[in-house]
């Protein structure tokens, strides 16, 4: 059975957030449904405010990994810095799954 591009991501979601064992995914993913756009230094300043232990590396790496694995955020590469955003058209299942879990 084919499952549609929105059906995917959304399974996509979930097991992603199945491996969440302190909550900083849901935490980032939250973030970008505010509907801003990010660098890597802010959703790192976010998540330190946040009281969790989070380095600046790691933040980029999970900044990246759903970018490129999960296909959920936009991003602009034109100055100094990445700028990441959830794509619109992913606001409502992003929303929807967080919901849930």
């Amino acid at each position: 059975m084919l499952q549609t591009a929105e059906e995917r991501v959304r399974a996509r979601l979930i097991k992603y957030l199945g491996r969440d064992e302190n909550g900083i995914r849901k935490v980032v993913l939250n973030l970008f449904l505010t509907g801003d756009k990010f660098t890597t230094g802010e959703v790192y300043d976010y998540l330190d405010k946040g009281n969790f232990e989070v380095s600046y590396r790691g933040v980029s790496a999970m900044v990246g990994l759903m970018n490129t694995r999960l296909g959920i955020l936009s991003i602009n590469v034109t100055g100094d810095h990445n700028v990441y955003s959830l794509k619109e058209s992913y606001k409502n299942i992003v929303g929807s799954v967080l919901e849930n879990y």
